[in-house]
């Protein structure tokens, strides 16, 4: 058995799939385009990729499930900035006066993630 892909429902396939190829560096599949209702991220084997479904219903309560993101070219602060950039925002900010911590943010369509310090700090 494997874990093939990580499912996301979602109103905008596509867009939200953009996001997330420029957050994790992977590319959405060239089967894919705007418009289409389900779109993938293909992750480097063995991971499994994220595949994001269009449905009618929004995002009403906290993710059941979300990821847990650790940079590994730069560090959790330098990398924070991407993000925002990239569209996320900040949901809660647990980074603590020692450096320790992490930071809570969402994705355009509000879905939690979490940024943890890089390898290099830990």
């Amino acid at each position: 058995m494997i874990l093939r892909h990580v499912t996301l429902d979602c109103a905008h396939p596509y867009e939200l799939a953009t996001f997330w190829s420029k957050v994790t560096g992977w590319p959405v599949s060239a089967e894919d385009e705007p418009g289409d209702n389900e779109v993938l991220v293909e992750a480097p084997a063995p991971l499994p990729g994220l595949l994001f479904i269009g449905v009618p219903e929004g995002k009403t309560v906290k993710n059941r499930i979300h990821f847990d993101l650790q940079p590994t070219e730069r560090t959790r602060d330098e990398e924070l900035p991407r993000l925002l950039a990239l569209g996320a925002t900040v949901h809660e900010d647990h980074r603590k006066p020692n450096g320790r911590g992490w930071v809570t943010l969402q994705d355009p369509e509000g879905n939690e993630f979490c940024l943890e310090m890089s390898p290099a700090e830990v």
